[in-house]
């Protein structure tokens, strides 16, 4: 055996050697190793509370805050961050309801909206919340407040949004991709079999038909009626004012303003300043609750994470490939 065969042995050794090593410490923290570890300290999504502002501890204020896309995508691992985590909101708002110190909400809303389900389960224990602890909720709207951004807000005692905030779109849409032909030009044939006529309908292997989009048209104007209800009860709006803007069309925080669909222009400080003023509330303590992503454990995870998870091209791949194709409906403004 020559001197650059076993030169190059020892290399694919220690290359080998380097690789399971590696994979390990990938397999170790993928799995529930931290999680166990918040468990046995008691930890949950809710953890601990922040102060942002101290003040009297008796009466509080909530800040709440949504970001991102309103959807529910499971828990996610130790070396997963996610702009918005639904199962951990809802914890925040069931916080919120059984915490007799708590005077006030402050919802902060960033978001193109989402999912109808995700939406509807928001507004419901926003409005659970006003009914039962009798407290008023004050919405500030950031950069975007459209669709299932504004389905959320509709309930607020009060609504802020500033000039440049994109809010409304409101509406429901259901989109799917239709490939067939793309499918039938490269030379791709579907055999599909069948309980029933419109079991692969909205699928993207063949159009449509009349009576399927008839279908689907009823349950997007059934969701959109609802959508319209919400605002006429949360903005005390009559129906045929609210259908002048509800008509998918987005507004700007001025167009809201002179709509109805928002009560005053100004930024989070200013819809505090006024929670605090109108509510009697100068002197509440101001706090915002903490995640498991908060802890020191899951940050661990996330620099672990940064450090060995795939590329950013191979998680976009590997999302498009594991994605469901099945439509459904969304409170949604924009391509996401």
């Amino acid at each position: 055996m020559n001197t650059k065969r076993v030169v190059a042995l020892i290399i694919a050794a220690v290359l080998l050697f380097f690789s399971i090593g590696i994979n390990t410490i990938i397999t170790i923290f993928k799995t529930d190793f931290f999680t166990s570890f918040d468990d046995m300290l008691g930890s949950q999504n809710l953890t601990y509370e922040n102060v942002i502002e101290s003040g009297d501890f008796s009466n509080r204020i909530a800040h709440l805050t949504v970001s991102g896309v309103i959807q529910d995508v499971g828990e996610p691992s130790v070396w997963e961050t996610v702009e918005y985590n639904h199962q951990a909101f809802m914890e925040q708002l069931d916080a919120v309801l059984m915490d007799d110190t708590v005077k006030a909400v402050l919802l902060s809303v960033n978001s193109p909206g989402g999912g109808v389900i995700e939406s509807a389960e928001i507004h419901e224990k926003l409005v659970q919340i006003k009914e039962e602890k009798q407290i008023p909720i004050y919405v500030s709207m950031g950069s975007m407040a459209a669709s299932g951004g504004y389905y959320i807000s509709a309930p607020a005692d009060k609504i802020f949004a500033q000039r440049e905030t994109i809010t409304g779109s409101i509406g429901v849409i259901m989109q799917s991709l239709n490939y067939s032909k793309l499918a039938e030009k490269v030379g791709i044939e579907y055999e599909t079999i069948k309980s029933g006529a419109h079991k692969d309908m909205f699928g993207g292997i063949r159009p449509s038909t009349a009576e399927e989009k008839a279908m689907l048209q009823e349950m997007i104007d059934e969701s959109y009626e609802e959508f319209v209800d919400i605002i006429e009860q949360g903005r005390g709006m009559s129906e045929a004012d609210v259908k002048k803007v509800a008509d998918g069309r987005i507004l700007g925080g001025t167009q809201a303003l002179k709509a109805g669909l928002v009560d005053e222009i100004g930024n989070e400080n200013t819809a505090l300043s006024a929670l605090r003023t109108e509510q009697g509330l100068e002197d509440a303590e101001l706090f915002e609750y903490a995640t498991e992503s908060d802890n020191w454990a899951s940050l661990l995870g996330v620099k672990i994470g940064s450090m060995f998870s795939p590329s950013v091209e191979t998680q976009a791949i590997s999302k498009i490939i594991s994605s469901t194709s099945s439509p459904r409906m969304m409170y949604l403004y924009g391509e996401q």
